[in-house]
């Protein structure tokens, strides 16, 4: 909930405790931690959550490709709320990470020739889908696909929103809201340089999200 209006936020890629502490001043619901090594906004080996980060706000660790075990023993390590998936995690891999406590966002990157019904093998064993960007990297492409794609998935299981979310074009969410859309998923749409989030953009996108949901 941002200022009493029913819609999630998530800001992704944070790894700089001053700017952890800055993002979290404003209570999203979820924050997202980047443990693939190849992504510019990669927390590094010797990562910590600051204690001082509100137990309020839900912790997700973004992975891509990575075992079962690691997904499990980095979540334990950093009291993780959930893993999202952004690699070619299986069902089986899924399903494992579920029944270890954890929430599982599966990510799929969207484009004109996404089927959809790819997503029904993993609608048992995850809790969210996350639809992104497809492009040259595993989310961060800082681009939107075309949202009218999403009149082809079958709501099923509720999803979060990713690619190219900024202050300049949330405020067309409005426009979904016959879609279950559990949470708008921001990244570098608010940020001064990679893994850096800019207080001012994030504050204009927050307004923006509120505004538009009034």
């Amino acid at each position: 909930m941002i200022d009493g209006i029913d819609v999630r936020i998530k800001i992704c890629g944070m790894r700089d405790p001053k700017n952890i502490a800055e993002v979290g001043a404003r209570r999203p619901d979820y924050m997202g931690f980047i443990f693939y090594q190849k992504s510019p906004r990669y927390v590094g080996e010797n990562f910590n959550v600051p204690q001082s980060l509100s137990p309020s706000i839900k912790r997700v660790g973004v992975f891509v490709n990575a075992s079962v075990d690691e997904i499990i023993a980095t979540s334990k390590r950093h009291s993780l709320w959930g893993a999202q998936l952004h690699g070619r995690e299986t069902p089986e891999q899924c399903a494992a990470v579920r029944e270890a406590g954890y929430k599982v966002v599966k990510a799929f990157s969207v484009d004109a020739t996404f089927d959809f019904s790819t997503t029904s093998a993993y609608r048992d064993v995850v809790d969210f889908f996350l639809f992104d960007t497809k492009g040259p990297l595993y989310g961060g492409n800082a681009r939107r696909f075309d949202w009218n794609l999403l009149e082809k998935y079958d709501q099923s299981v509720p999803f979060f929103l990713s690619g190219g979310l900024a202050p300049e074009n949330v405020a067309e969410v409005k426009h979904l809201t016959e879609m279950n859309v559990h949470a708008l998923d921001i990244n570098s749409g608010i940020e001064s340089s990679p893994g850096v989030k800019d207080p001012a953009r994030l504050n204009a996108l927050l307004n923006a999200v509120t505004a538009a949901l009034k």
